[in-house]
């Protein structure tokens, strides 16, 4: 039974796009002839001998969603790709009819009822995926843009003292206060409504919730409803365990609120690709904080043993490793430093060894970052 399912190794092709190697089958491709891939005569133009594959010099993201299509026979557009570069993709590959993409269709097929409601849910998530998707998507993701920029001005007009009262209306003086609250619960029933669409609309519910973005829009969310269900009057010096508690409570929630910020990074295609090439580039950060580490808590001892009898400043090891980080960061702060001789001359060394040391991590994650950014943005 076993080997009934196996591809025949004479089924097998290999497909080399832009340095990355696909596997499939002959049968796959050959069921859709009208195709670049699935004509044998069209195809063969860009075999490779030396390579044994087909060799295309393409757009490598967007080939998942074209060999997806010739796997399955449904349509699954990458997301964060420019929509103009997958059209001209599909273009080059023969692919011209839309179809519903794959997730949303149930095994075994499914009523014509159930096709319908799925095509609009795709349609929905990609209205809030893609700007581009439609006029009236544009429309919704500037609102989502100007709302943000909206709440990130309340967040921090609200610490000035001069206007804290028009947002909190603890003094129960300001006549801004009710306008300024009618317009935050605009802004947040349209994040909510952005959230709930999406979270209905989403392919996979355990997917929607891997995805960092639709995190940080619930805990940008979560803040003002925390704030309607807690005393927003509650102050701190109130006597009460109670108060005290709500008072707790409500700053950690305002906390959340900084993370509206990062809703900035999902309308902006190069703020992805920076992103995901920090994330590639993760390796190299660790051996960076690891580096850091080591010398941090090493020279931080030293120092403390070096300079604990003549300068009082350093009489703890946290304290020396503070100066430590300030001293190799170059940042200087003067608030603590060596006295001794020892300890001058040691400081000195700690500074130019510190600097080699970040250096040279440093110049690897800037290149591999540069590989990624650039080979994303192709």
């Amino acid at each position: 039974e076993v080997k009934e399912q196996c591809v025949p190794d004479d089924d097998l092709v290999n497909i080399n796009v832009s340095g990355t190697m696909y596997i499939t089958s002959y049968t796959c491709l050959n069921m859709f002839p009208n195709t670049l891939l699935g004509n044998e005569e069209r195809r063969k133009q860009y075999y490779s001998e030396k390579l044994d594959a087909y060799f295309f010099n393409r757009h490598r993201p967007c080939f998942d969603s074209i060999l997806n299509y010739y796997q399955t026979g449904k349509e699954a557009p990458p997301l964060n790709v420019d929509p103009d570069v997958y059209a001209k993709e599909k273009e080059f590959f023969g692919i011209k009819k839309e179809r519903e993409v794959a997730v949303f269709i149930p095994e075994g097929g499914g009523s014509d009822g159930i096709d319908c409601v799925n095509s609009c849910r795709m349609k929905v998530h990609n209205f809030l995926q893609d700007p581009r998707s439609s006029s009236l998507a544009a429309v919704w993701h500037g609102f989502d843009i100007i709302f943000i920029c909206i709440s990130i001005a309340f967040m921090v007009l609200e610490s000035e003292k001069a206007y804290e009262d028009h947002f909190t209306n603890k003094k129960k003086t300001s006549s801004y206060y009710k306008p300024l609250f009618i317009v935050n619960c605009i802004i947040m029933g349209f994040f909510t409504t952005d959230f709930m669409v999406r979270l209905v609309t989403w392919p996979s519910l355990l997917d929607f919730w891997k995805n960092l973005f639709n995190v940080l829009d619930i805990l940008s969310i979560l803040p003002f409803y925390v704030n309607l269900m807690v005393d927003d009057n509650t102050d701190s010096d109130i006597a009460g365990e109670d108060n005290k508690q709500h008072y707790v409570v409500l700053r950690v929630c305002r906390i959340f609120r900084i993370v509206r910020i990062f809703k900035f990074v999902r309308h902006s295609r190069d703020l992805l690709i920076i992103m995901k090439a920090v994330s590639n580039a993760k390796r190299e950060l660790i051996l960076l904080i690891c580096l850091l580490f080591i010398f941090v808590i090493t020279f931080g001892s030293i120092m403390y043993y070096i300079e604990a009898d003549a300068n009082e400043d350093f009489n703890s090891i946290m304290k020396s490793c503070w100066w430590v980080i300030v001293t190799i960061t170059t940042v200087g702060y003067g608030d603590m430093y060596p006295v001794s001789v020892g300890g001058k001359l040691f400081g000195g060394f700690v500074l130019t060894l510190g600097i080699v040391f970040l250096a040279l991590p440093m110049t690897i994650i800037v290149s591999k970052f540069s590989f990624v950014y650039e080979r994303e943005k192709m």
